[in-house]
């Protein structure tokens, strides 16, 4: 079982950057398939943006190219999700999983194990 501790979230303007950090323990990252999913109130969790494990494919939601920016620091053992620009839509619980590489393939961004851990609240208002 792959287990992930997400950070970062917090409380901004719109307009405004958060950086998300995904931090493993005790393994590696390297052989997997990152994604973020975000969960928002009464809608289904989705993935926002997965990144391959050799840092070479990567997915975004329609609604956050542009904005945001997945990458990976292996040395660290952690994926980041850079968000700027951000928008009230964009509120929500995020969470970090190893992703489906072969659906990545496909330009889809779906979770490996479905395990989800606590996430972390993004919140965006004014």
């Amino acid at each position: 079982q792959l287990q992930l501790v997400e950070s970062g979230g917090g409380l901004v303007q719109p307009g405004g950057s958060l950086r998300l950090s995904c931090a493993a323990s005790g393994f590696t990252l390297d052989y997997y398939a990152i994604g973020w999913f975000r969960q928002a109130p009464g809608k289904e969790r989705g993935g926002v943006s997965c990144i391959s494990s050799s840092d070479i494919s990567t997915y975004y939601a329609d609604s956050v190219k542009g904005r945001f920016t997945i990458s990976r620091d292996n040395a660290k053992n952690t994926v980041y999700l850079q968000m700027n620009s951000l928008k009230p839509e964009d509120t929500g619980v995020y969470y970090c999983e190893a992703a489906d590489e072969m659906r990545l393939v496909l330009r889809l961004c779906v979770p490996q194990f479905g395990s989800w851990g606590q996430g972390t609240k993004v919140t965006v208002s004014s």
